[in-house]
């Protein structure tokens, strides 16, 4: 089997993954960092321990260009060195990314790509427009989703676009402190 092409995602009950006004300086937006607290415990032997440690073992980055230049580029390096590939619309002349980063505008030829790179172990995707993409394209494998029980009230949605109707098998919940780690599998 190919690695799995899995979605990472903290996100409020009520569906946000950002709080509003998400921009440069607010990058997760009004509260939005509450999403992100179960990430205290990340150097913990517990569940949220576990939880980071397998996200960060995954061969290759997905990131969608919103998402990419938020983060601030990542300063041209996610976790380890892994390939990061930024999936875009379009990609201007002479804008280089840093480090292992690349611009694909392709959704199969960037999942392809990702899938290679990574090799046996998973990939890791970042940012709602890429997921979004991805599903639509069939490439998108597994959902891992931190669910935080917070209600934000607005923000940016994981799923604000229209989607086409997907099933999810459910095959994994792990209750950390603060958050439930939940993972779907895509049903195809």
């Amino acid at each position: 089997m190919s690695a799995p092409i899995r979605l990472y995602m903290s996100m409020s009950l009520d569906g946000y993954i950002a709080g509003p006004d998400d921009r440069t300086g607010q990058e997760l937006g009004r509260g939005g960092g509450r999403l992100f607290d179960w990430l205290d415990d990340r150097e913990s032997p517990g569940v949220n321990g576990e939880v980071y440690s397998e996200a960060l073992a995954t061969g290759a980055v997905i990131s969608g260009r919103r998402t990419f230049e938020l983060a601030g580029r990542w300063n041209g390096d996610h976790h380890d060195g892994v390939p990061v590939l930024v999936l875009t619309h379009a990609v201007d002349d002479g804008d280089v990314p840093p480090g292992s980063t690349r611009f694909v505008t392709d959704v199969a030829t960037c999942a392809a790509e990702a899938r290679a790179a990574a090799g046996d172990r998973a990939v890791m995707v970042h940012g709602a427009g890429a997921a979004h993409a991805l599903l639509q394209a069939g490439e998108l494998d597994e959902l891992e989703i931190h669910l935080v029980p917070v209600l934000l009230g607005d923000g940016r949605r994981l799923f604000g676009e229209p989607t086409d109707r997907v099933e999810l098998v459910p095959v994994r919940r792990l209750e950390g402190r603060g958050v439930t780690h939940l993972r779907y599998q895509v049903r195809r």
